[in-house]
């Protein structure tokens, strides 16, 4: 396909240019430049940054209470954060729906994995429930993007972003957003993530925002290039 022909105003700016890895390939516009940077740069520095110790009010006590975290569980929760950071990165410049579903499946894990190891029974409760959420929506998310691909015979969103859609297609990109929803814990599901942010790791607990925000806007913009 000559690239150069397609509709570069719903890239999300001028094509800059392609980079294919094999079935990858990467579409660089401004807009997903921009959106690659900003994760790259926070994820270097939530790399570079210690965690802070938590302190907590106790009730029946003039006391405060300080929670923190030990050096094996500070690594841990650095590893993830970074892959994390890297994955949602991927999201941002990749030009494949398929890859963009990997990469979101891949990060609803990694955010379960960072407060994996904190051994407070609520933010464990709070990290199941959302794993039972990310786990029923994978089923809409990748089910809609197969729906897509059976009524295009297509992935790459430069290609999509040509045709213009069918019911079928609508209906993909319908239960897509579902999955989106879903996976990266936002309303009505906000609520399964909530008691994960209690638990003491500051700034590695910043990639979990991170990623579900910059998540839903790449997300909008895909959805806006199958749908226009």
């Amino acid at each position: 396909m000559d690239f150069s022909t397609i509709t570069e105003s719903a890239l999300g700016g001028n094509l800059l240019g392609t980079i294919p890895l094999g079935d990858i390939v990467l579409y660089v516009t401004p807009f997903n430049l921009f959106l690659f940077a900003c994760l790259l740069v926070f994820t270097f520095l939530i790399a570079i940054s210690k965690t802070e110790t938590q302190t907590e009010a106790s009730f029946g006590s003039l006391e405060n209470k300080e929670v923190s975290i030990g050096e094996k569980e500070f690594k841990q929760r650095r590893f993830l954060s970074i892959i994390c950071g890297i994955a949602s990165a991927g999201a941002m410049i990749t030009g494949d729906l398929f890859n963009f579903t990997l990469f979101m499946a891949l990060i609803g894990i990694l955010n379960i994995g960072i407060v994996s190891a904190v051994k407070q029974t609520s933010v464990l409760n709070s990290a199941y429930n959302y794993g039972l959420i990310a786990m029923m929506c994978s089923l809409p998310l990748f089910g809609g993007a197969s729906i897509i691909l059976a009524s295009t015979g297509t992935l790459s969103l430069a290609v999509l972003s040509q045709i213009t859609p069918s019911p079928m297609v609508i209906f993909g990109a319908i239960l897509m957003l579902i999955g989106i929803i879903g996976e990266s814990g936002v309303a009505p599901f906000f609520a399964t993530k909530a008691e994960m942010f209690r638990t003491p790791g500051s700034p590695f607990l910043v990639i979990i925002h991170l990623s579900s925000l910059f998540i839903i806007i790449r997300a909008i913009e895909i959805l806006l290039i199958i749908l226009m």
